[in-house]
């Protein structure tokens, strides 16, 4: 029997200030982000092997075999987040390590850095290295962000490390994670005029990410940044207050400013799906992740979802089974019988 470990971290929705978060807005202003996880995840399996080298497989990315015996490996494009977990920790004892993923890349679910606290809980399990939330989501960005250099912000790596609807705020001098504390109730009325759907577009979010920036240092998208920003919090307070007819609302007036971070944030499909959405009964909405594609985000009315989610297949959206997740990366050691 060979023993294994096995770590699971949650994707993430991203309701409002995604793009705050993002350098160098985050350093220079301040950002605010409001997500929730839900019960789609990432998962990372480690099995020891008796040699040294390491063996990757993955349905989406493909075999990867490396020897771990001549130091660490080069970031070159290929499997890098794997290998930079491996040098993170020093891994020269050979491992298996399978990597799977409920969401397609480039979903807007924050599935790369999820995937990278997945990976860094299951490496710190195996070698016995004691991590807490904050500590795997500062690893995760930087490893992610600074030694491969993806392009991309901070909200994905602590979401997916704390779990739970989360106020984020953001500065120069690091990330603060405020759970907000939402009654059961509330929770369970959003969760039922909750609508997640998948576009059927999945996209590479640096080129978004990287316009963003650009036009951010340009002055062009400031203002858009800033309400943007100022939204995540009212959003987060109408929740807590329990009044999600308000949330609905402040959800679709920041749509309207995220459209605003760049060209590239929307499309003729996302500006359809969403026309048809409101016109059937939505309240807000919006895309999920740096937009472009991937998955959207609806809030409806009361007695609205079931003609909401009919209109959206309608025109050619997949509706996506979900429920809010609270809890955060977790891993485990398990036996192959």
């Amino acid at each position: 029997m060979a023993e294994y470990v096995r770590a699971r971290a949650p994707l993430r929705i991203g309701i409002a200030g995604g793009g705050t978060d993002v350098e160098p807005y985050a350093s220079l202003k301040g950002g605010c982000v409001l997500n929730t996880t839900i019960n789609k995840y990432a998962y990372c399996t480690i099995t020891p092997r008796s040699d040294k080298t390491l063996r990757v497989h993955s349905e989406y990315y493909g075999t990867y075999e490396a020897p771990l015996d001549g130091g660490p490996l080069k970031l070159d494009g290929n499997m890098d987040l794997i290998k930079a977990v491996n040098n993170h920790f020093e891994l020269r004892d050979g491992y298996n390590i399978l990597i799977e993923s409920d969401a397609p890349a480039g979903s807007g679910l924050g599935g790369s850095s999820t995937m990278m606290v997945a990976m860094i809980s299951a490496a710190s399990n195996w070698q016995g290295v004691e991590m807490d939330r904050d500590e795997t989501a500062r690893l995760a960005y930087r490893l992610e962000r600074e030694d491969i250099g993806l392009k991309g912000g901070k909200q994905d790596q602590y979401a997916a490390a704390y779990g739970g609807f989360n106020l984020l705020d953001l500065d120069s001098k690091g990330v603060r994670v405020r759970r907000l504390k939402i009654d059961e109730e509330v929770a369970n009325e959003l969760q039922y005029r909750s609508i997640l759907c998948y576009t059927g577009a999945s996209r590479e979010s640096a080129g978004i990410i990287t316009s963003q920036i650009e036009s951010f240092n340009r002055g062009e998208n400031e203002n858009a940044l800033d309400e943007s920003k100022r939204l995540a919090r009212e959003i987060g307070d109408a929740l807590v207050k329990g009044d999600i007819e308000e949330a609905g609302a402040l959800l679709n007036e920041a749509w309207g400013y995220k459209k605003q971070f760049s060209e590239k944030i929307s499309n003729e499909t996302i500006n359809n799906l969403y026309d048809v959405a409101i016109s059937r009964g939505a309240i807000g909405g919006k895309v999920s992740g740096a937009g472009g594609g991937g998955f959207m985000y609806y809030i409806c009315k009361y007695d609205k979802k079931a003609a909401v989610a009919q209109e959206l297949r309608r025109h050619g959206a997949i509706i996506t089974d979900f429920m809010f997740d609270p809890k955060g990366v977790m891993s485990w050691r398990s036996r192959n019988e």
